[in-house]
This record gives C-alpha cells, sequence and structure tokens, in this order.
C-alpha cells in the first residue's frame, strides 16, 4: 500500500466535478460487469438473477462505503465453486443466504478488530505478479469467446476449467473451429477500440462516449445485419450473446427475488460455509483492494478495514435479497481505472446501470454479443500485461523479478488465491535471502577481525554467521559489535557462547561489544573466552 498520504487525503475534486470522468467509466464497468455477474451465477449453481443483484448490491451499497475511490466490488469466479458444493450440502438456496448474511456479520467483526492489516505484509512483486496475471488470464479467457467459442462461462479465471477442460486446451479448440461471425466482429470491434482511443486524444466529442459503448453498438448492428442478410455468420442467442434475465413487467422482476430461511441457522454445516466465504472473501478482497492502490493514478491510500466493514454490509444486504457472495474485484477495478474514473461514483453508477438494465432494458442488453464484450475485457487485460511492466520488474533486480514472475505463472495455473500465496512464499524466502546476505559484514587488518551486525540478527543469518566464524586464522582477534542491531536472536548468541568455548584451542579471543543488553538471563556471555566490552 503506498504510504504517501492518509486514507482520507482526497487528491481529485469533489464527485460533482469528476462526473464527465466517472458517467464514462462507470458505463464500461457495467459493460463488463454485466456477463459477469450472469456467468458466475450460471456457473454457482444460482438463479441467473443473484448475480445481478449482487453487482447492483456491490455497486451502489459496497461504492458508497468503500474505503477506496476506484475498487469495484461484485460477485467473485473464486467463490464459486465454495457457493456450489454450499448450496449442495444445505440442501436450498434459501438456506445458502443464510450464510452469506452471516459471513456479512463476520467481515464486519474482522473490519472492528482491523484483520485488513494483514494486506500490508504483501510485497508489492507479488501485487504487480497478481496483475499482470489477471492480464494474462483474461486475455486466454476471452480469446475463445471472441472466436465464437462460448462454452465456458464468463467470468470463469481457473487454469482447470469445468468438463475436464483447461484454459490450453479451450484456446486450441476456440481456434480450430472460429465462427466467422465472431470473428468479424471482434476484428472490427479491436479496430473500432483502436481508433477511438486515438480520436479521444484529439478530440472531445470521443471523450464523452465512451469507446466500449460504441463497440457494444457495432456488435449489435453487425449481428443482426448477419440476421438478415448472412445468417450463417448471425450469432444466436443464448450460447453467444447476453444470456439476461426478460421479466414481463417491474412486478415480475422484484417476483423473481429469493429471501433467506433463517430457520436453517441452527445448521453447523451453515456456519462452516459462512465462515468459509467470509475468510476467503475478505482475502480475495484485501488483494484486490492492494492492486486498487496500486492502479490508482492517484496513489491514495484504501482503508482494509473500512473495506471489510463495506464489504461484510455488502454481503448482509446481498443475502437478504437473495444475492451471490461479493468480493473487490479486480477485472471491474482495473475496467474502471483504465476508463478514468476519479472516485467511488463511478462503481456506483454502474450499480445503479445493472439495476436499470435488468428492470427497463433487458431485450436490448440480450442482443450484445459476447465476441462484442471480449473486445473491451481483451484490451483491459492487455493493460495490465503490457511488456514494459515486465522489463521495468526485471531492471529492478532478481529479487522482485523472481517472486513477480513466479507469481505471475502460479496463478495463470492454478487460481487466484493459491497462486498468490504460492509468490508470497517466494517473496519472503528472497526476504530472507537478503537478509541472510546482509545483516553481517567482517573487515580484518592481519589477524584482528570486526563483525559488525548491521541490522537485526535473527536464526536466519545462523548460517552464515557460523561459516564466517570457522574461517577465522588460529590467533585471530575477533570484536562482534552489536552495537547497530535493535534485536539479537538467541540462536546467533548461542553461537557466539559455543565458539567462544572452543576458541582457547585455536588461541583466538573474543571480545564482545555492545552486547551484554541481549544476554539471556542465565547466559555465558562474560566467560574468559567472551570477555564484553561494555555497551
Amino acid at each position: 500500500m503506498s504510504m504517501n498520504q492518509s486514507p482520507d487525503n482526497d487528491l481529485v475534486p469533489s464527485a460533482g466535478n469528476t462526473l464527465k470522468h466517472d458517467l464514462p467509466a462507470g458505463s464500461v464497468v457495467f459493460l463488463v460487469a454485466l456477463p459477469l455477474c450472469l456467468g458466475i451465477a450460471l456457473a454457482s449453481g444460482a438463479p441467473m438473477l443473484a448475480g445481478v443483484i449482487a453487482g447492483v448490491v456491490g455497486g451502489i451499497v459496497i461504492g458508497a462505503l468503500s474505503g477506496s475511490h476506484v475498487s469495484v466490488s461484485g460477485p467473485a469466479a473464486g467463490l464459486t465453486v465454495i457457493v456450489v458444493s454450499a448450496i449442495q450440502s444445505l440442501g436450498s438456496y434459501r438456506g445458502f443466504l443464510v450464510a452469506v448474511v452471516l459471513s456479512g456479520v463476520l467481515q464486519l467483526v474482522f473490519g472492528v478488530l482491523r484483520f485488513g492489516i494483514i494486506a500490508d505484509y504483501v510485497p508489492n512483486s507479488v501485487i504487480k505478479g497478481m496483475l499482470a496475471s489477471i492480464g494474462i488470464l483474461i486475455i486466454m479467457k476471452q480469446i475463445p469467446h471472441a472466436l465464437g467459442s462460448d462454452q465456458d462461462y464468463e467470468g470463469d479465471f481457473r487454469f482447470l476449467e469445468i468438463g475436464g477442460n483447461n484454459t490450453l486446451s479451450s484456446l486450441v479448440k476456440a481456434v480450430a473451429s472460429a465462427s466467422m461471425g465472431a470473428l468479424l466482429i471482434f476484428g472490427l470491434s479491436m479496430a473500432l477500440i483502436l481508433l477511438w482511443e486515438k480520436l479521444a486524444k484529439r478530440s472531445r466529442p470521443f471523450q464523452i462516449i465512451p469507446g466500449p459503448l460504441a463497440v457494444v453498438v457495432l456488435g449489435i448492428g453487425l449481428n443482426q445485419l448477419f440476421a438478415s442478410v448472412m445468417p450463417a455468420m448471425h450469432l444466436n442467442a443464448p450460447e453467444h450473446l447476453v444470456n439476461l434475465p426478460v421479466p414481463a413487467s417491474i412486478d415480475d422482476f422484484f417476483k423473481q427475488f429469493t429471501f433467506p430461511d433463517f430457520s436453517a441457522i441452527t445448521n453447523t454445516a451453515l456456519w462452516k460455509v459462512a465462515a468459509t466465504i467470509a475468510v476467503v472473501g475478505s482475502l480475495e478482497t484485501l488483494l484486490s483492494l492492494e492492486a486498487a492502490d496500486r492502479l490508482d493514478p492517484y496513489k491514495r491510500i484504501s482503508s482494509s478495514s473500512r473495506e471489510l466493514r463495506a464489504q461484510g454490509i455488502g454481503n448482509i444486504v446481498c443475502g437478504m435479497i437473495g444475492g451471490v457472495p461479493i468480493t473487490s474485484v479486480v477485472v471491474r477495478t482495473a475496467a474502471n481505472v483504465e476508463s478514468g474514473a476519479r472516485t467511488r461514483l463511478s462503481a456506483i453508477i454502474h450499480g445503479v446501470l445493472l439495476l436499470t438494465s435488468v428492470v427497463l432494458l433487458p431485450r436490448v442488453l440480450s442482443l450484445t454479443p459476447l465476441a462484442s464484450l471480449a473486445t473491451i475485457l481483451i484490451m483491459v487485460g492487455f493493460k495490465l500485461t503490457k511488456p514494459a511492466l515486465y522489463r521495468t520488474v526485471y531492471s529492478q533486480g532478481l529479487s522482485q523479478f523472481i517472486p513477480f514472475i513466479f507469481t505471475v505463472l502460479a496463478v495463470v495455473f492454478t487460481d487466484l488465491l493459491t497462486g498468490v500465496m504460492l509468490g508470497m512464499v517466494c517473496g519472503v524466502f528472497f526476504v530472507i535471502r537478503t537478509n541472510h546476505h546482509e545483516a553481517i559484514t567482517v573487515v580484518n587488518q592481519d589477524l584482528n577481525y570486526l563483525f559488525r551486525f548491521t541490522k537485526d540478527a535473527s536464526f536466519i543469518n545462523k548460517n552464515e554467521f557460523r561459516r564466517k566464524l570457522r574461517e577465522l586464522p588460529n590467533g585471530a582477534h575477533v570484536v562482534i559489535d552489536g552495537t547497530r542491531a535493535l534485536f539479537i536472536d538467541h540462536d546467533i548468541m548461542e553461537i557466539v557462547d559455543d565458539f567462544a568455548e572452543l576458541a582457547p584451542y585455536r588461541d583466538i579471543h573474543i571480545q564482545l561489544k555492545h552486547w551484554e543488553t541481549y544476554q539471556p538471563k542465565g547466559g555465558r556471555h562474560g566467560t574468559p573466552q567472551a570477555v564484553a566490552a561494555g555497551k
């Protein structure tokens, strides 16, 4: 997390002055979020409307309460497996909704207890690797949709897919069975969005209307043209188009809401599900929040504890009205930032547009080809994983690049949480390695040696320290200086004690400087072989 300023310090004007930025950004996030909400609900075994409800709550409720100016919340692919198994084990969706409510209560408690601090211990190289890997995954997962292969649901970011396929095999199959209609829509959409970005730098009208919105209009128009002129190239519903529920009236829309059955609250399995959703959802949120702070062009700090409280309230609301659980989501956040969002108003706008679309415009939006939306997402993915990012991290040295690239590969070939955890292990290894080599310096003149601890000394330094002591020549005079260390581990002190006992046999004299501070009760320092030389 950037440490340039306090969480409440805004570097941008008020929301009223940023509407011209937040309104287009919110509309782009809406276009990205709509198919993801529907796809994740489908994969979770929940009603289709449950994903949209989660997106609306994530936008409006959490958007208003969030500690981040650019983070966007909604249903997350990382929870789909948990949701599917939970609905099956609990026996009903209404019973599962009780678990969602309870998970929100737990997240509120996490926020009050300030558990969000754990996010501060994720290395920057791992966060950068997570963002780059998500960019790669977006591209790999959207290429099949761009080519008209829509078997995998929108929002799936796991390497191993449903049905025994994996991301690479799906890519091969998509290329082999590409649809000319989808390919033409994708190609023209990509050309349009690239042209739009260039024109937006010169002409105000192109700045006001988002390029992704133009892409969607183009995709709908082309597909309707195919239906009239070239039926063989027409992309049919529901497989190749956005599959949005179409209520007959507003009353019918609200009749689709599902409410929790609190009689299931005595089921112990339900509490386990709630705890699992709370923990996994909180971890994903904290990681996404770190990513959001890194993406934020104004480098504002987000309060992780406030975010957990906002997520808790959001999940309570979701569970009460039939939505699947929600977290902060990197894909939506990245689309938000890349579209020029300045404040959290853009997240709220995206939630309002989601709600409006399912109530007033379901038939129109159901005409949108997934190939058009794939174009938008691929552009977002490319901006997350630009080649320049890899060159920059590589220039910072192997201690940064290896954890970064390890995280990239781990996330791509496993899943978000597993990959980040593996990346953190790799990052910790390099922290230990750096401390291992830099904590102790040794200088000498003839047989006079000075061992100086330049930072705190712990068990990770003991092998290096022991090796350097063993290399001392017979008859040496050694000063071990702990002046610059605020802490010296008991393992280091024991090495000095052991060496002091053997030193007389090699005619080595040891002098300890600023060492009594660290002497444990009952320690052996101050023996004739290891003479303390004052504080």
